[in-house]
């Protein structure tokens, strides 16, 4: 019983690093209706970000967050400016057709400057309370992992205090809803694609970070995570940004429970299971609207 719960709990934390990830691709495809499929490599920066700044400058990878943020939102713009931003003015179906194009050329060359740059060892994060926690009834809690969850629930509501309750928000969700009326209304619609691709990839960054104080990485995880974001937002519903964590808690759960009962091999095929019984049960996502 104590592995079993012990799986759950690890499941758990593994999943939130999964919903803020996917939080990040759900927000742009919902507000830009472009399909970023170099998510994943974004992520893979992430975490090469918080490694380099933890050998270089000796900051803790938590605290990293501070310099990640702003690196990571200050890439997406730049990348948004360059190559996404042309596609915007695209009808939706030929938008999302031309952004899988392009964001699978730029996820190859991300990857491939990554692999140049800085080779194709697996790197870590290793602090020197990696390892502590605390037990509670045979079931240990891991500091590290603890923190990873509780920042992913200070971004998710950071986010969501954003969307709901600020000036930008609400231009952002008027955007995501009628972008034409968005314009009428004086919404420099623009920007808001411009700034909502940075959040996306910012939280790309999170999930980066998060990443290396909690796996090992290499240049070429960016396919996997790209993957683990798509399977997180069909479970959510592409309609359903903050739908997103609680989705991606659920394929930490499945995963989980996958090594218990058929083994770690088919983790991935859990996963893709689960995709597809959405897509033919519940087209919309568990958390999406008709």
């Amino acid at each position: 019983m104590q592995t079993i719960i012990q799986n759950l709990v690890f499941g758990l934390f593994v999943g939130s690093i999964y919903g803020i990830g996917a939080l990040g691709l759900s927000l742009v495809f919902g507000v830009l209706k472009l399909l970023n499929v170099a998510h994943g490599e974004f992520v893979m920066i992430g975490a090469y970000a918080c490694y380099w700044i933890f050998v270089g400058l000796g900051i803790d990878p938590f605290l990293s967050l501070v310099i990640v943020l702003p690196l990571m939102f200050g890439l997406g713009l730049i990348f948004n400016t360059l190559l996404f931003e042309p596609l915007t003015r695209l009808e939706t179906e030929t938008k999302i057709r031309n952004s899988l194009l392009v964001s699978f050329g730029l996820g190859l060359v991300l990857q491939n400057g990554a692999q140049l740059w800085w080779t194709g060892d697996e790197r870590s994060v290793q602090t020197s309370y990696a390892g502590l926690g605390f037990n509670i009834g045979g079931v240990v809690f891991p500091y590290t992992r603890l923190a990873t969850f509780a920042l992913t629930l200070i971004a998710i509501f950071a986010l969501w205090f954003l969307l709901q309750h600020t000036r930008l928000g609400k231009a952002i969700r008027a955007t995501a809803e009628d972008w034409e009326a968005a314009t009428q209304a004086g919404i420099n619609i623009r920007w808001i694609y411009l700034v909502t691709f940075g959040l996306g990839v910012a939280c790309a960054g999170i999930a980066g970070v998060l990443l290396a104080v909690t796996f090992g990485f290499q240049p070429n995880i960016g396919f996997v995570w790209t993957l683990k974001a798509l399977i997180v937002v069909v479970l959510a519903g592409t309609g359903s940004v903050f739908g997103a964590f609680p989705a991606g808690l659920l394929l930490g759960l499945a995963e989980a429970v996958s090594g218990l009962t058929i083994g770690a091999d088919y983790r991935e095929v859990v996963g893709l299971l689960l995709f597809l019984t959405v897509l033919l049960v519940r087209p919309q996502g568990l958390f999406g609207k008709e």
